[in-house]
């Protein structure tokens, strides 16, 4: 009843679709090693000695569950495929997702062993996440009856729409057409999914068309995502239209993410008003079992400068049963700072604080952020303190806010130290600093007149791929402050193609 009448509330316009079959406005289409060394066996007779503990107990990717397995048959032991299916989900749970395919691979490989097709649609999953895409493919090439390409055709699928393959999803389709197996919604919200992710927008009605025109039934998904494409084509009286026609489908219960979906239409449109009585009616339809639908309407809220719904949630949300995640303390400070209420933010944080087990530094990055970001240096340095002492540990993204704060505040020695110890995580992560936090420093090294500093300064960027003509110009500056021969400054430019301009010229005075 409700959903119907929010819609009484919105205007309503009728829009027709032209469209026509996926495939025709489609594109055109178009041995494992083992060696390892091998875990200690358990000692014989431990009360703890079983396959499963054995293959558990490997941990590191390098060693090689084969080994364990042909071990453990050497010793006498009888293993079930039933049992070797368990220590395969148990390993995929722990993504240990390499040691579960050399299970699945031994298990094949012996003739003892019926291999069902969902184990083969398992093992395709594995290939792909353990190799690539590529391997996955003539895998399911090999699959020797339909009835396993069957079962691994939607996983196949789902990779290519994770890689964007658009051309080869649609060949895939196409087949699966030709197995018989277009018969559920789950292949066509995949395609969906992937011309959404691609901005093919105009193609998502065509396949709610074929649909309908093969009597698939559309499930929520479906109609979410033929609700966005209309948004963005069409506007919101398309949107609109669909929302009236999910609503009158029986098989179908319009939910939290629907009514989400059409206020974020509404809210991009600049309908604040019915974004606004969409997300009130979505709010009914949360669920008292699980937080994830409170923090997409908590950051619609927010987006819409809704402070008293962002809070209204998240007071709501607490008194949801289970454990309010670090990931659910990140959402709303980041929404509290976005609103610019950092008072109401650090009364949360208090409370992350007072009951979190093991400090995530994720969390107080948020709050440390928006302390930099207002000029609260003593604040942000405060705090930066308390999380060194309550355990937590910086990442490059605490040494990024950090180094960004003392720059503007132009407390230039904090900064480097803080650059240093971003630098140190660079193995780790793909993080690069701003180009004019960059700059800002190499300013710093060419007013303090420090040569080596300076020097060392270049090294490191251009190992990272980020030297720039300002960069160099400021080194350049300083060997002529030092009166220093700058050739070798100018035959790194050469070799890095950096285009000299009328001031670099100018200091090649010293190049000799």
């Amino acid at each position: 009843m409700a959903t119907r009448l929010l819609f009484h509330n919105l205007r309503r316009i009728n829009t027709s679709h032209t469209a026509s079959w996926w495939m025709h406005i489609s594109y055109r289409a178009s041995p494992i090693d083992f060696a390892g060394e091998s875990a200690p066996s358990s000692e014989k007779g431990h009360r703890n000695d079983d396959l499963k503990n054995r293959v558990l107990g490997l941990v590191f990717p390098r060693r090689s569950a084969t080994i364990v397995l042909q071990n453990w048959v050497d010793e006498g032991h009888k293993v079930s495929i039933f049992e070797l299916r368990r220590i395969s989900t148990q390993l995929m749970k722990f993504q240990r997702y390499k040691h579960a395919l050399e299970i699945f691979t031994w298990m094949e490989a012996r003739n003892g062993y019926r291999i069902s097709p969902a184990d083969h649609a398992i093992r395709l999953e594995l290939i792909i996440k353990v190799h690539d895409l590529r391997e996955g493919e003539e895998y399911f090439a090999s699959l020797p009856n339909t009835a396993s390409q069957k079962a691994a055709s939607l996983t196949l699928l789902h990779s290519y729409v994770k890689e964007r393959a658009t051309e080869k999803a649609e060949a895939l389709m196409v087949k699966m057409n030709s197995l018989g197996l277009t018969v559920s919604p789950h292949p066509f919200n995949e395609m969906m999914k992937l011309y959404m992710a691609t901005s093919h927008f105009v193609k998502v009605p065509s396949v709610i068309l074929q649909m309908k025109q093969n009597n698939i039934p559309r499930n929520v998904l479906s109609y979410n995502l033929w609700m966005g494409a209309c948004g963005e084509v069409s506007g919101v009286a398309s949107a609109e239209m669909v929302y009236k026609e999910m609503v009158n489908d029986k098989d179908v219960q319009v939910g939290w993410s629907t009514l989400a979906t059409l206020a974020n239409i509404y809210l991009k449109s600049g309908f604040h008003d019915k974004a606004t009585l969409a997300l009130q009616y979505a709010e009914k339809k949360l669920s008292t079992t699980n937080r994830l639908g409170y923090f997409f309407l908590i950051t619609l809220y927010a987006s819409l400068n809704n402070k008293d719904g962002v809070l209204r949630l998240w007071e709501a949300c607490k008194a949801v049963k289970g454990r309010v995640t670090c990931s659910n303390y990140m959402c709303i400070l980041l929404c509290l700072v976005k609103l610019g209420d950092i008072e109401k933010a650090e009364k949360i944080f208090k409370e992350y604080e007072s009951g979190c087990r093991k400090y995530d530094i994720r969390v107080s990055n948020v709050l440390l952020g928006a302390y930099m970001r207002n000029g609260l240096m003593e604040k942000a340095e405060s705090l930066h303190l308390r999380t060194l002492e309550r355990g937590g540990c910086p990442n490059y993204k605490t040494w990024e806010i950090l180094m960004e704060g003392w720059v503007t505040s132009q407390d230039m020695d904090k900064a480097v130290n803080a650059m240093k110890k971003g630098f140190a995580m660079l193995k780790h992560c793909d993080w690069r600093p701003s180009p004019a936090i960059v700059v800002a420093i190499a300013e710093f090294f060419e007013k303090s007149g420090n040569f080596e500093d300076a020097k060392w300064y270049l090294k490191v960027f251009r190992r990272l791929g980020l030297a720039s003509l300002p960069v160099y110009k400021s080194l350049l500056r300083v060997h002529a402050s030092a009166q220093q021969p700058a050739q070798e400054i100018f035959e790194m430019m050469k070799k890095d193609e950096i285009d000299i301009d009328d001031e670099a010229s100018a200091l090649q005075v010293l190049k000799a």
